[in-house]
């Protein structure tokens, strides 16, 4: 089913865990962070493919908490790509009319980048087109435990509802990812939205994420038309 027809189902919220930077690179004799360049290069045409396919929420997986095990200077060049997104593309991510929000513990970062975050965010508060979501320092389990020790903080009474803990994750307002899209042939999740992803369609492609463009989001798109989602009804 090509989304062009009128029957098509065009998810609310893709959440994209974007994988395979690295072997990228690897495949061509480049270094890792030459993969994170292109990776940074291809999430520009996502955003914009999505904008025009009418997906109102794009949530990227940008840097996950168990990412800082990496090599101390791949993840030092990790942030200085982080750095110079905030620098160059917020601006133009801007004029299209896209809101940016920031996921995650962003206590982690440094001073610059927090500004940079927070900078960012003001800047395109007021948008509607696109919602763009970027994970950072983020991890599902780690964000589930927050909810439930802020509710023990305030006191609240047992037994512990779903929709409390929902009201006190990083972003409750956000609508659940209709699906959710992993780049590099990998079948996991990574701890990419352990909750909101409870009933989400997932597809797994084996293209590198700086390859991934507007043909393959497409396929994507087209794949959770052609479902029938049940949330376990018969």
């Amino acid at each position: 089913m090509s989304i062009d027809d009128s029957s098509a189902k065009i998810p609310v919220h893709i959440g994209i865990i974007m994988d395979g930077n690295r072997r990228w690179a690897k495949k061509r004799g480049l270094p890792a962070i030459a993969g994170h360049r292109a990776g940074m290069n291809a999430l520009e045409k996502v955003i914009d493919s999505a904008h025009k396919f009418g997906v109102k929420y794009l949530s990227l997986y940008a840097f996950s908490t168990e990412n800082w095990k990496r090599n101390p200077l791949e993840v030092e060049g990790l942030m200085g790509l982080f750095r110079l997104y905030l620098k160059n593309k917020v601006e133009r991510l801007h004029s299209r009319g896209a809101r940016i929000r920031f996921v995650g513990k962003m206590d982690a970062f440094g001073r610059d980048i927090c500004e940079g975050i927070s900078a960012a965010e003001e800047r395109t508060r007021g948008n509607s087109a696109i919602n763009v979501i970027i994970c950072v320092n983020y991890g599902g389990r780690q964000e589930i435990v927050d909810a439930v020790n802020c509710l023990l903080a305030k006191g609240t009474e047992c037994p512990i509802t779903e929709d409390a803990v929902r009201s006190k994750l990083y972003a409750p307002d956000i609508p659940d990812p209709d699906l959710i899209i992993r780049t590099g042939g990998e079948l996991r999740m990574s701890n990419f939205w352990l909750w909101e992803g409870a009933y989400s369609e997932y597809y797994f492609t084996d293209i590198y994420w700086p390859e991934f463009g507007r043909e393959e989001l497409e396929l994507a798109i087209s794949s959770f038309s052609e479902r029938e989602r049940r949330y376990g009804a018969s």
